[in-house]
């Protein structure tokens, strides 16, 4: 186990990298097609075939997953990720041909001070395909990288952060997220995350929680004045589940998101997060998947401090400062 969303068995994770952009693409690649789902809770999403995820829907599975930057422009990654796929024969037999099934989530990055000057085509389809080429099951990086680059909050520096856990029963579970949140990840101004009570080996600096907890700590603090964001993120499970029951555990990654993000799910925010099941693991009885959802709330709210705790300044004039900048490498 490495923490990591690779330690799902059959998943795949690469990135496409642009710090001049200030921009970047996270790629989710299922060895074989995966039972998917999903569910929007912001009020201002971004998406790409997020409609077929309902569990109403006659789709079951997902080829990949597509977390990526550049707000509506970033939409064109899914093209490059289906690209790569359909290169290499996946996707849903559709008559004499096949159709990769591409979920994808954006994030608002446009305003971080990257140069988005990219003429007429934006670098996304490319940066989508550069990023599925990319993908491996070797351990990946976190913070400033793929669909984190550009990533803000109120009070630092966002980035990727991804955890993991494994049930009583043996499947495992993990989450990958992109911390671009309105709200903020850490109490107050100090270095202390609000997912602190949920951390394991001092993944993101073991500080645990301020000694006490005044009205300052709980006050809203937004980011900028522009008042666009989105997390976006999905939690992966190697156990069997119904289409259905990735949706629900969809839903209780959310509430990781709300015990990681101060505030979370705002008018602003366009907060996605995607479930899939590669069906490895049956699970014995109904508790277990009650322990797995407990579990995706967990793994959740670890992963958004990991993006945040993780990540670096982009080489920008003005670009925010990053946690690591105020307070070192463990918090001190």
């Amino acid at each position: 186990m490495h923490n990591l969303l690779t330690d799902i068995e059959g998943v795949a994770v690469g990135h496409a990298t642009d710090l001049k952009l200030g921009s970047g693409v996270t790629v989710i690649v299922f060895d074989e097609p995966a039972i998917a789902s999903g569910s929007v809770l912001g009020g201002a999403p971004g998406g790409r075939d997020t409609a077929l995820l309902d569990p109403a829907m006659t789709v079951q599975v997902a080829d990949a997953f597509v977390l990526s930057g550049g707000s509506a422009f970033g939409l064109d990654a899914a093209g490059g990720v289906q690209a790569g796929l359909r290169a290499i024969g996946r996707g849903l037999p559709v008559g004499t041909t096949r159709v990769p099934i591409v979920p994808q989530a954006i994030l608002m990055d446009l305003l971080n001070g990257g140069d988005k000057d990219w003429g007429l085509h934006s670098p996304y389809r490319d940066m989508g395909y550069e990023a599925f080429r990319a993908a491996g099951k070797a351990p990946f990086a976190l913070g400033s990288v793929g669909a984190g680059t550009g990533a803000t909050t109120a009070t630092f520096k966002g980035g990727l952060g991804s955890a993991s856990a494994a049930a009583s029963g043996g499947a495992k579970i993990a989450a990958i997220v992109a911390v671009n949140a309105l709200g903020s990840a850490t109490v107050g101004d100090g270095p202390h995350f609000w997912s602190a009570p949920f951390e394991q080996e001092k993944e993101f600096g073991g500080l645990g929680q301020p000694q006490r907890l005044s009205p300052d700590h709980y006050a809203m603090r937004l980011k900028g004045v522009n008042l666009k964001a989105t997390t976006i993120g999905a939690i992966v499970t190697d156990a069997v589940l119904t289409k259905a029951e990735a949706h629900r555990l969809s839903i209780m990654a959310h509430d990781g998101l709300a015990r990681a993000l101060l505030p979370a799910h705002l008018p602003a925010d366009g907060d996605t997060i995607f479930a899939a099941a590669t069906g490895k693991v049956p699970l014995a009885q109904p508790a277990a998947f009650m322990e797995l959802c407990h579990l995706a709330t967990m793994v959740m709210a670890r992963a958004v401090a990991r993006g945040v705790f993780e990540a670096t300044a982009l080489p920008v004039a003005g670009a925010q400062k990053a946690w690591r900048d105020r307070f070192g490498q463990e918090g001190g």
